[in-house]
């Protein structure tokens, strides 16, 4: 459960959802267990949802990103969209 900002420099405790941005990522396990065979690894679930929190405040400056070496990562507005400007 969502009980905290995501943002590691904040502290805000999650009082209303309509205060802030609710975020969802799928989380993909790097390495399935290397002892099953193909069919069972196939058959194994991998992966998960997990939800987060941006407070309002940092909502209007951040976004949050899923990095599968890093996990869940806070980055500025500015940073998230410059590679698409790029493209």
């Amino acid at each position: 459960m969502v009980s905290h900002c995501a943002n590691p420099a904040c502290a805000a405790p999650l009082l209303y959802l309509r205060d802030g941005r609710l975020f969802q990522f799928e989380v993909r396990c790097k390495n399935p267990d290397a002892l099953l065979r193909d069919d069972e690894r196939l058959n194994k679930s991998s992966r998960h949802v997990s939800h987060y929190w941006l407070c309002g405040e940092c909502a209007s400056m951040l976004t949050l990103e899923f990095d599968p070496c890093s996990g869940v990562i806070p980055v500025a507005i500015d940073q998230s969209l410059a590679p698409h400007a790029m493209a």
